[in-house]
């Protein structure tokens, strides 16, 4: 019984990460477009987040959150995302390590993963899951930037 509580206490400490790597403001200028992707550092278990996308002369837009699933203490963490004013959804974390976090929903349609790694000045972002079957994956290499940096011209 002891063991299974121990096991239990260990796998909560998981779902609720110290996400203060993910902190900052982060700029990706590859594949012809611009996004950019701000988080606040980590207050009382809540990170708020932003996210801008321009590619041809369009701007898209996503705020987000991660916070607690619940009321309750030792609730674990999740990431909420809002893209374009949508009707949000709760990623809940799966995985975690001092610099990766995984968060996952399974039944939503696509993306069913959100995945964000640091190394060094690089935050690399990742959404991956299935569209008709078929296993799809976008990718984004975000560099740490000065606050409202831009991409070249």
């Amino acid at each position: 019984m002891l063991t299974a509580l121990m096991l239990t206490a260990a796998l909560q400490a998981d779902l609720r990460p110290d996400l203060g790597w993910m902190s900052g403001y982060w700029l990706s200028c590859e594949g012809g477009r611009e996004v950019a992707e701000t988080w606040s550092t980590p207050r009382v278990n809540l990170m708020a987040g932003t996210s801008i996308t321009v590619r041809d002369g369009r701007v898209g837009w996503e705020l987000s959150r991660i916070a607690p699933t619940g009321p309750e203490a030792g609730a674990p963490l999740a990431y909420f995302a809002h893209p374009e004013g949508q009707t949000p959804t709760t990623f809940p974390v799966i995985e975690s390590a001092p610099s990766r976090v995984v968060f996952q929903q399974a039944a939503h349609d696509f993306p069913q993963r959100v995945i964000y790694e640091r190394d060094g000045d690089v935050l690399n972002a990742r959404i991956e899951g299935e569209i008709n079957g078929e296993a799809r994956a976008i990718r984004w290499r975000f560099q740490k930037a000065e606050l409202n940096a831009r991409c070249p011209a």
